[in-house]
């Protein structure tokens, strides 16, 4: 490490397309923080009531990002420039959309929206809801939403490198599923072999496997984007989180997971 800056509660790590910003997600704090993306030094503190704010993507214009309030199952618009939020809308409730769901026996929690992510044609964003067990899609900029199950605990999204397909990790599930964008249907689930629990990875740069950490089971592991099959599995110390695979393609970075565009 060359320096240590602090920050309140930082969670997520973003940065705005147009480099102008950085965006420390304070997800404690309730509130966003834009910083100078050399220095950090806070520009603007935006304060919300969105309860666990974390995950974000942009508009293909980067004027405003959509990022989800995992703990007042919520997502809200924010403008870039301004530092504001736009708009707000609460999530339907999970337990109304399917009655076999692994959360039965346990209080309703509500949903609970985590990674978000912009289709590669810019007009429509994708929001996984862990508590739903599956993926919210919304059209840009803002509209109401519909629901696509995908797998218990759906938790980070990613695009493939051909931009035909969405990748869903599935943390309770011990799976990930594959959604195709032209007509939005879950094309495969590949169950990862054990009881892993798939949370934040990413794609190779020849497109044809994705590493993921296994958060709670000490792993990361390498899948087969070709035929799902299990390439490898690392053991590590306790409790991994996110993984960056690097270099990525791409013209300027987003940040959080390395995520390029």
């Amino acid at each position: 490490p060359l320096k240590t800056i602090p920050l309140l509660d930082p969670y997520n790590l973003y940065f705005t397309p147009n480099g102008k910003y950085a965006v420390v997600m304070q997800e404690r704090m309730k509130q966003i923080a834009f910083a100078d993306p050399h220095t950090f030094k806070i520009i603007h503190t935006l304060k919300t009531n969105c309860g666990g704010v974390n995950h974000a993507d942009w508009s293909a214009d980067g004027t405003y990002f959509v990022a989800s309030c995992e703990f007042s199952s919520s997502i809200i618009e924010v403008d870039t420039e301004k530092m504001k939020i736009i708009h707000e809308q609460f999530i339907p409730d999970s337990h109304s959309l399917h009655s076999a769901s692994h959360h039965a026996g346990l209080p309703n929690l509500g949903p609970q929206p985590q990674d978000v992510k912009l289709s590669p044609d810019g007009k429509t964003f994708y929001i996984a809801d862990m508590m739903s067990d599956g993926i919210w899609v919304m059209t840009a900029p803002w509209s109401k939403l519909s629901y696509i199950k995908t797998g218990f605990g759906a938790h980070g999204l990613y695009v493939t490198r051909d931009s035909q397909n969405l990748i869903v990790t599935n943390r309770d599930d011990s799976s990930i599923s594959i959604l195709r964008f032209s007509d939005n249907k879950v094309i495969h689930k590949y169950k990862i072999p054990g009881n892993a629990s798939p949370d934040m990875g990413g794609i190779s740069a020849d497109g044809n496997s994705f590493w993921v950490s296994g958060r709670y089971d000490n792993a990361i592991y390498q899948i087969s984007l070709l035929d799902g099959h299990l390439i490898k599995k690392i053991n590590t110390e306790k409790g991994p989180h996110g993984l960056a695979v690097w270099p990525q393609p791409g013209r300027y970075s987003l940040g959080h997971t390395g995520i390029m565009r």
